[in-house]
């Protein structure tokens, strides 16, 4: 099977992609929600739906934070199929 052939199943398969991550405080944390948007020209299009912003720490070390909207999620279809919107 070809590589652009794989590469467009996982881009139909997967509609979010949610990135955890650890920080230098040892917790996780969700650092990015992404929505897969499109595969065209063997390349993946996505869009940032939300990012962490870090705002500092507080007086135990731990890292103070919040997920920041960046862009509106495209693809609702799913959704209000099953009656969310």
């Amino acid at each position: 099977m070809p590589l652009s052939a794989i590469r467009g199943q996982i881009a139909r398969g997967i509609d979010i992609i949610v990135h955890l991550g650890r920080l230098r405080d040892k917790s996780r944390k969700v650092l990015e929600i992404t929505e897969i948007l499109d595969y065209e020209d063997d390349v993946i299009k996505t869009s940032t739906l939300y990012r962490f912003n870090e705002e500092g720490e507080d007086e135990n070390g731990k890292i103070i934070g919040r997920l920041l909207a960046k862009n509106p999620l495209c693809h609702t279809e799913k959704l209000m199929a099953a009656g969310f919107m």
